[in-house]
């Protein structure tokens, strides 16, 4: 018998592709399944990453074509660019006064947040609802709040004789006001992310140390703090991440001033780029961001080896 005959003889199923093997179709189905995430991720964040650092070597207003500087950019940042320097240090100013006053805030209310009353759960909401709230509409609410005529809190300063600031107005207030709304506006996130953490907290411990004999602040002390270290870190690491990306309220408050006392890092970013059309040396001041953000957040990842406690 020929070949040929033979092969004609043959099923048509033996004739057939073999099947994949089932971890193969597997990894095709799970790569199907991530690929509207990888063509978003490719197209919204890796593409302009790669694009902000190809510009942070060229001069571009958009208007002419892009023409190549190499590190001219990153030279004038750190030696003729004065208002550079301004900037890092209003941004480090917001970051030292936010973050601190912010932790101690959310903490706090989260401790008050965390008691068995009626109704609590209403209050938790209360305090989340400037979280969600829109960051434009809160900026303008508290430029009312900070008026230095009409304003709530300089009328409520002289009813106990006390002649508030110029806020928005004065370049000594100006961040600090800017410091307390953020507080405001943020500390209903940090306090759930600490609820979580101090009702995943074993009561046992709680139990046995009240047994031992020790008090309230004994036991937040000695139990509460090192079981919160890990929601504490989290809390600090996203904290000055976020601080030091400061914007809106810088923007709509005060849009930089009184004579540059609010301009922060991601705002001469945006003016830069927008407002003077300098895409180049805009896309150098967000690689610097980036850097100073990678150091701090690395300094913290080595450096919670030493006090955050894991169960």
């Amino acid at each position: 018998m020929s070949k040929d005959s033979i092969t004609t003889a043959l099923p048509l199923s033996r004739l057939r592709r073999r099947p994949l093997p089932l971890r193969t179709r597997e990894a095709v189905t799970a790569y199907l399944f991530l690929l509207p995430n990888i063509v978003g991720f490719a197209g919204f964040t890796a593409f302009p990453v790669v694009a902000a650092l190809l510009l942070g070597f060229v001069k571009w207003d958009l208007l002419s074509p892009p023409h190549f500087v190499g590190l001219d950019n990153y030279v004038r940042l750190f030696t003729i660019d004065k208002l550079f320097s301004k900037v890092v240090f209003n941004t480090v100013y917001f970051t030292l006064g936010s973050v601190p006053l912010g932790f101690v805030c959310s903490l706090g209310l989260a401790l008050a947040m965390n008691q068995k009353l009626r109704g609590i759960v209403f209050y938790r909401a209360a305090f989340f609802i400037p979280v969600i709230s829109s960051g434009v509409a809160i900026s303008l609410l508290w430029v009312w709040i900070y008026h230095p005529y009409f304003g709530l809190l300089n009328g409520l300063l002289s009813f106990i004789g006390i002649r508030g600031p110029a806020w928005l107005a004065d370049p000594k207030w100006a961040m600090p006001a800017i410091i307390i709304m953020s507080v405001w506006k943020n500390m209903g996130y940090n306090m759930m992310i600490f609820l979580a953490g101090l009702q995943g907290i074993p009561q046992h411990l709680y139990e046995a140390a009240e047994i031992d004999g020790a008090g309230v602040w004994s036991r937040f002390q000695h139990v509460t703090i090192p079981m919160l270290t890990p929601t504490i870190f989290f809390v600090l690491v996203m904290s000055i991440i976020n601080s030091f990306q400061v914007f809106e309220s810088s923007l709509i408050m005060t849009n930089g001033g009184p004579a540059d006392a609010t301009h922060t890092m991601v705002l001469y970013i945006y003016n830069n780029a927008f407002v003077w059309f300098k895409m180049g040396y805009a896309a150098a001041i967000a690689w610097v961001l980036f850097a100073i953000l990678f150091v701090a957040t690395m300094a913290q990842m080595r450096l919670q080896r030493e006090w955050v406690q894991y169960e």
